[in-house]
């Protein structure tokens, strides 16, 4: 009679009860359910695939931004060899002609000599330009081509012997040269004409006899089109006399085949 009278006294269970019940069980804090208790829920947590993705990027960026830096060190270590390799190709400054050599030679055109202005230079090189313009007209007046523009050299000079000294400077693929040729006069002229291409004139001396007094030279030109360097004197050579011509000189070492070039090799894996 008494368990009887405890089982009438319980509460009787209602559907809220029901759903509370069923929420704490699922989860959601005895909230019932709803958008709120959506809400409220516990959310899912960053998976290790998730993870593991954003490592891959992490890595992928770092490596790129590596790479990038590793090419632009390499770019300019190659522009700053190619600048370095095209000064010592280029030379000092060179007058219808090439080369570039070491200590005193190294020095550009007229140094050591006494500065003068610019305007000077100037009315020098226009007055040289209007000489060679008159003595132009003059062999055209006389209906001949003058002999720096003739297909041969011309035989009023006949070279007796050569003295030919030559220093190679293999870190830059330059030379310096001097000749002294012994030339015998056929028929009187003022202008010795030679062969010249790709060089630079730093001195031309004229001597009679290597022991008399010098023949002083007016000035000097190249003529491209038939590749020839010219000399003109003061005066007329004499004939059936001989001088001494001196020529000092420099150019490059060329890397094709004309006058002084360069080669290469190969050998046990070594270029030579």
């Amino acid at each position: 009679m008494a368990l009887e009278e405890k089982r009438e006294k319980r509460p009787p269970v209602t559907p809220m009860m029901i759903e509370e019940e069923a929420a704490l069980r699922n989860g959601s804090r005895g909230l019932p359910p709803g958008p709120w208790a959506e809400a409220a829920g516990p959310r899912p947590r960053t998976t290790e695939r998730h993870i593991a993705v954003h490592k891959r990027l992490v890595l992928g960026f770092a490596v790129s931004i590596l790479a990038l830096l590793a090419v632009t060190m390499i770019a300019v270590l190659l522009s700053v060899r190619f600048e370095e390799c095209g000064a010592a190709a280029d030379g000092p400054p060179r007058s219808s002609g090439n080369g570039s050599l070491s200590g005193a030679a190294r020095q550009p055109p007229g140094a050591g000599q006494p500065p003068g202005r610019p305007e000077e230079k100037a009315r020098g090189g226009e007055a040289a330009e209007e000489e060679e313009e008159e003595e132009e007209e003059e062999w055209q007046r006389r209906q001949e081509l003058p002999p720096w523009a003739r297909p041969r050299l011309p035989r009023h000079l006949r070279p007796l012997h050569y003295n030919l000294m030559l220093s190679a400077f293999m870190e830059n693929f330059t030379f310096s040269g001097e000749v002294n040729m012994q030339l015998e006069v056929h028929n009187t002229s003022r202008y010795i004409v030679l062969h010249a291409h790709r060089m630079h004139i730093e001195a031309v001396r004229v001597a009679e006899d290597k022991l008399a007094g010098g023949v002083r030279v007016a000035r000097t030109f190249f003529y491209p089109q038939t590749q020839v360097f010219v000399v003109v004197l003061n005066r007329s050579l004499e004939v059936q006399r001989s001088y001494n011509l001196k020529i000092i000189y420099n150019a490059l070492i060329e890397n094709e085949l004309l006058g002084f070039f360069r080669s290469s090799y190969v050998l046990h894996g070594e270029r030579r």
